[in-house]
């Protein structure tokens, strides 16, 4: 039994797109310095699930709680102020500005309000937090994706968040990229970050998940610690056919 604090509730929500059901009476929490995996095949519901925690998309029924504040009815803004930010699966940059404008533009709508020079040395360091400390005054533009991933990621951490949504931030990663991207979530944990990850990578799913909810075709098929959930004959089913379960 997990005995750290409740920061985020998820009862019973649903999204539908028409007649599309794309998360189906979904419930879980996520406790305060966990790193709770969302996992499942393509096509499962993660992403649609992050996207009504950040507010990306509104629910359809069902509720969203962060800290007994009711964030299911709040727009976008309103929920970064209370400390939820995000990256993307698909990079999203500003990119006709520089990397350390584009961390800036974190601080400046998230949960951190800072001004003026203060603001810049606040966004230098999330950039050196990354690892990108010397791009600061290139354009987004001219760096690679794996670049752009690690300035998304500082644009994130501007805003100090108290819960932090990675959507498959390690995709695309080389293994030595990859490593290093373990340890900089592993330490965002270490600081105190409740962190949930959608992720593919299994190798990644165990060396930082503390629990993972696996999602099937929008519904909840397993909850419990990545040995538990990666060894269940649904979930195995889920990833690869009756043949192999």
């Amino acid at each position: 039994m997990d005995n750290r604090p409740v920061v985020l509730e998820v009862r019973h929500v649903t999204k539908r797109f028409g007649g599309l059901i794309a998360v189906n009476d979904l419930s879980f929490d996520v406790h305060h310095n966990e790193v709770l995996g969302l996992i499942g095949p393509n096509g499962s519901g993660k992403t649609t699930m992050m996207n009504l925690i950040s507010g990306a998309l509104s629910v359809s029924g069902g509720d969203i709680m962060m800290n007994d504040l009711l964030i299911s009815d709040l727009p976008p803004r309103k929920r970064a102020r209370a400390g939820v930010a995000r990256t993307f699966q698909l990079v999203r940059m500003l990119p006709s500005m520089t990397a350390l404008e584009n961390v800036m533009a974190g601080a400046v709508f998230g949960h951190k309000k800072l001004w003026g020079r203060g603001l810049q040395v606040h966004a230098q360091r999330q950039l050196e937090r990354v690892g990108m400390g010397d791009v600061a005054q290139r354009p987004t533009s001219a760096l690679t994706y794996i670049d752009q991933k690690r300035v998304e990621l500082a644009r994130a951490l501007a805003s100090d968040p108290s819960i932090l949504l990675l959507d498959e931030w390690l995709a695309g990663l080389n293994p030595t990229e990859l490593q290093v991207g373990i340890e900089l979530i592993t330490s965002l944990r270490d600081e105190g970050r409740t962190i949930i990850l959608v992720e593919h990578v299994m190798d990644a799913i165990r060396s930082l998940c503390d629990r993972c909810v696996v999602m099937s075709s929008g519904v909840k098929i397993a909850e419990g610690t990545p040995t538990e959930v990666l060894s269940d004959k649904g979930v195995i089913q889920a990833y690869l056919g009756d043949d192999h379960v």
